[in-house]
């Protein structure tokens, strides 16, 4: 049962995944940013939020930045740029007094933090024959989730401590990260076939693929629909007079259902198409979020949290495959790029009218965030055709068929 989970995969891709993991257990210093702004700093809440929200600004500049890099540049190169670039920022921001200082390094960090995120997948993608890449995105996601987990466990324990402590550990875990890509994974960007031309590409290229684009628009509902889970539930819950411990309870039993179960969604899925699983998915988010409608105690809240990560745990393979397929071989982290953008527009739009919504529409809130899983449930459907085509004109087509001999110098590489 295991080796169907675990076994197979390249060395290069769990070295990825030991990093990632790595990385996402000592990134703690981020969450507590508005804590430490307010408590250690002593800044008024609009300065706090103004100060993180150019942390996101900055990640949503790295991400665009790093598919290009990693597509020109290499996939390394541009992982070890951001991952050293980071931990020298971050130790900076904790020694940092000036508050135009901390917000300058605030933007940088979260430029710097989100450059490595295409060239890692892109890499994964590089190394993974494609018959594996759901199992591998599916163990990215869980690795991502439980380094989380473990960061959100240890950020209050250490802040209670040390502030400075906060930034001194994450950026010596950022720094080790550093270390495992130099140490453990090759340069993964396929080359082109000796006397052929190189492929060009751009990242306007990206942003008129009506089909990729329709897909991002999908994943936006999505991602707009797991954001509320942060922000609006958490005003619903309030509203209905329970206590934020409750709040807190409904989140860890989130991250401990994708922590526990996420290593068997593959299992479930087997070899399904990425569209009806995306269907499904939405259909059950959608569910999860239209019950709120009817709650007002919290083991309605509980119940319903359950059924959207449930949702959430079966798009997680299925997104990333779809764009693996969708993206050319010498584009692929342009791609990824692109499609980063996609969570951090969702987590600014999803509190800036959820709270709204809330109070204008009540209840019926969550009936329209139900609608909204729905119509995206739907939308995959439809746009399933269109994808299908693109990925077979695509393999009909030599130029856009990555190149062999690099694949196969690459996997003897990386096979354990």
């Amino acid at each position: 049962m295991l080796r169907e989970l675990v076994g197979g995969l390249p060395r290069t891709f769990w070295a990825l995944f030991t990093a990632l993991l790595v990385n996402r257990a000592g990134a703690f210093a981020m969450i507590l940013l508005p804590t430490y702004l307010t408590a250690g700093r002593g800044t008024s809440l609009a300065v706090a939020g103004l100060v993180t929200g150019g942390y996101g600004a900055g990640g949503a500049v790295g991400t665009l930045l790093g598919g290009v890099l990693a597509d020109r540049w290499g996939r390394r190169k541009t992982y070890l740029t951001g991952t050293i670039a980071a931990a020298i920022l971050m130790l900076a921001l904790g020694f940092a007094k000036p508050l135009w200082l901390i917000a300058a390094l605030a933007i940088l960090i979260g430029l710097m933090h989100m450059l490595p995120s295409p060239a890692m997948v892109a890499a994964i993608v590089d190394v993974t024959p494609e018959h594996d890449r759901p199992r591998a995105f599916n163990l990215q996601f869980w690795a991502f989730n439980m380094g989380a987990a473990i960061a959100a466990a240890l950020a209050g324990i250490v802040a209670e401590f040390s502030f400075f402590a906060l930034f001194a550990i994450d950026a010596g875990m950022t720094a080790l990260t550093a270390v495992l890509i130099w140490r453990l994974v090759p340069e993964t960007l396929p080359k082109p076939s000796h006397g052929s031309a190189p492929e060009r590409g751009s990242l306007g290229m990206v942003l008129v693929d009506r089909v990729f684009l329709a897909f991002v628009g999908l994943t936006f509902v999505l991602a707009l629909l797991t954001a509320q889970s942060i922000s609006t539930v958490q005003l619903a819950m309030s509203s209905d007079g329970l206590r934020p411990s409750l709040f807190g309870l409904v989140v860890s039993v989130s991250g401990a259902l994708i922590v526990f179960g996420q290593l068997f969604v593959p299992k479930l899925i087997g070899a399904r198409r990425h569209a009806g699983v995306l269907t499904l998915s939405l259909a059950i988010i959608g569910f999860g979020y239209s019950v709120l409608a009817f709650a007002d105690v919290g083991w309605v809240y509980l119940a319903a949290a359950i059924v959207w990560t449930v949702g959430q745990m079966f798009a997680a393979p299925a997104n990333a495959s779809i764009i693996a397929e969708l993206a050319p071989w010498h584009m692929r982290a342009r791609y990824q790029g692109v499609f980063n953008l996609v969570f951090p527009a969702a987590f600014f739009v999803a509190p800036a009218i959820g709270g709204w919504s809330l109070q204008t529409l009540g209840p019926w809130h969550w009936i329209v965030c139900g609608a909204l899983g729905v119509a995206a449930a739907v939308g995959h459907l439809l746009a399933e055709p269109a994808r299908a085509r693109r990925v077979s004109a695509d393999r009909a087509v030599p130029s856009t068929v990555e190149p062999v001999a690099a694949a196969r110098g690459l996997e003897e590489l990386a096979r354990p």
